[in-house]
Order: structure tokens, then sequence, then C-alpha cells
């Protein structure tokens, strides 16, 4: 894994709002958010379940669900701003791609496996069906599925989970996109396979190059892939920092919270966070996770926090303003 800091800017978020518009108000899910992935890194998005991590996915890659629609800021991909329908259809499953949480549910039920992997070749190149297939299998064992000929010909139902995200794996790098977004990817797999899937990202990042966006509410699962990781809540990063910071001296309290939650060996008794994640409409107007925080004090009921600099990252929180 690559970690330069001269390393080209390839993904650039600034300012991002994503949500409802109402009558009276906005309601955002996303809320004045700013990322920034290099070329040849992995960042790590970490956060509770209901935090916007995958919609925040969903909005790069311009898939937003009903009314879900980008109020406000910018998405910049390889230095152009993405704004319209017809450019992300350029470069969406060619440039961008994405590992899905449920790998079976991604997957048509009815269409082989093989040709599934082959569709986005047949969208964005110009190869015949023979050399279609065989960029598939080559693709197929480069993931690690073992009888990738016979594996071509079958069909969902007949892979195991783990084989089924590896699978969805060869779909999203078939095409050597620049950016892959793994949506908790191994959410659904045993310890084991989790392992193997994780390896797996790992080894493709390092010999294609490409940047990824990993995605968990595990940090115990980020610590062995990312070089650097964001902490997300209520639509906000509230810290950024590269992952031995992230570690070994957290600021922020959810942050804190987080690595407390891990599960250890040694660990007598798991720290559960008190309370839950608060659904958009009801999001806190000042510090959003005021309500559950075991460190707030006087001035988190009158003021908004902001993103401070913290030596080598930043922290959304007023006992650093």
């Amino acid at each position: 894994m690559i970690s330069n800091n001269e390393n080209k800017v390839i993904l650039e978020i600034k300012n991002l709002s994503v949500g409802k518009k109402l009558k009276n108000k906005d309601i955002k899910i996303i809320d004045d958010l700013s990322l920034s992935v290099r070329e040849n890194e992995i960042v790590g998005i970490a956060g509770e379940s209901g935090c916007g991590k995958s919609m925040l996915c969903k909005a790069i890659l311009g898939i937003l669900p009903g009314k879900i629609e980008i109020l406000s800021g910018s998405i910049k991909f390889d230095g152009k701003e993405i704004d319209s329908t017809r450019k992300l259809k350029d470069i969406r499953g060619s440039e961008i791609n994405m590992i899905f949480q449920e790998p079976v549910s991604a997957l048509h039920p009815l269409k082989k496996v093989g040709k599934q992997i082959g569709e986005s070749l047949k969208l964005h190149s110009n190869l015949n069906s023979k050399e279609i297939k065989e960029k598939v299998i080559e693709t197929m064992v480069s993931v690690g599925i073992n009888d990738a000929e016979k594996r071509y010909n079958q069909y969902p139902h007949q892979l195991s989970g783990g084989l089924c995200q590896r699978v969805v794996i060869a779909m999203a790098i078939i095409n050597k996109p620049k950016l892959l977004i793994a949506d908790e990817p191994t959410t659904a797999l045993d310890v084991t396979v989790q392992a193997r899937v994780l390896n797996l990202i790992k080894k493709l990042q390092e010999t294609t190059g490409t940047s990824v966006i990993f995605i968990s509410h595990d940090l115990a699962v980020l610590s062995q892939l990312a070089n650097r990781i964001n902490v997300m809540y209520c639509g906000q990063i509230v810290e950024e920092n590269l992952k031995k910071e992230i570690f070994k001296n957290p600021y922020h309290p959810y942050t804190k919270d987080l690595i407390k939650a891990i599960p250890e060996i040694d660990k007598k008794d798991l720290q559960a966070i008190k309370g839950s994640v608060p659904l958009p409409e009801d999001y806190p107007s000042l510090c959003k996770y005021k309500d559950r925080c075991q460190e707030k004090f006087a001035k988190c009921d009158k003021e908004k926090p902001c993103l401070y600099a913290k030596e080598s990252g930043k922290i959304r929180c007023l006992k650093y303003e």
C-alpha cells in the first residue's frame, strides 16, 4: 500500500450535502461533508449503521434512491466535476466501481456468473465474445476463484457466500477502475472468509494501484486495511487522521467510543456505546454526538463545532477549537 501525500487527488468531495427537499426545510442525510482520496491509497470510512456511509457511496456513483438528491457541494473525480448523469454513465463501471455489501443480492439469480462479470466489458470495451470470456476467466483466477472455467457457467445459488463475494469483486475490478468503493463487503461473511477477502482487496490495490474507499462499521477491520481513516457520524466527518494516529491517540469522543467497543480477547466486558444514531430528521442542530457524549461540557449546548486541525488530522469537537 502506498501512502504518499504527494500523490494526485483522484476523488475530491467538498461541502457535500445530500438529502430531501421539503417545504419547510431540507432533511440532510449527508451534511457539509468534505473528503479526499489520493492515487494508490486505501481510505477507510468508519461509523455505526445509519451514519450515512452507504448514502455517501451512492452520491459518488450517482445512484441516489427515490427523492434523495445532492442539495449542495461538489464531487470531483480525476480533476473533473461530476455534474451530469451522462458523465457518470461514462465512468461508472469503468473508472469507478463498487463492491456491494450483500454479494448474493448484487448478483442476478438467473444469469451465469461469468456472463455477469463480463457485462461491463461489453459496455466499456471493444472486445469480442471470445476475448471477453478469456478476460473474465483471467479475472476470476486473479481473485482466487478455483476452477474458474467451471464456475463461469454456474449460477449464484451454486456458489458459497465467499465465492459470490469474489465474483462481485471480479465484476468491480475487471475494467481496472481508478477508484474502487467497497461498502462493508465482509459484513455477511464468517471470520475466515472475511480475512481472505480483506487480503484480496489489499493485494489487488497493491498490484493494480487502484484507489480504494473501504466502508465499515468495524474499526478493527479498517485497522487491517486502511492507511487513513475518516470517522463518520450523522452525515458528518467527525475525525480524520492516519490509521496509526486514530488508534494510538484518538481525539473525538465518538472515535474513542468506537475503539472501546472493539472486541478483544483480553477484554472482560464489551463497552457498547450508549444510545443509538438518530434519524436524519432528528439530527441535533449543534454537535450531533452531544446527546451520547461522555465528555460534553457547557459550550456544547451553545455552539456548533467545525472541523479543527489537530496535528496530522482534523477533529469536529469544541474541545479542540
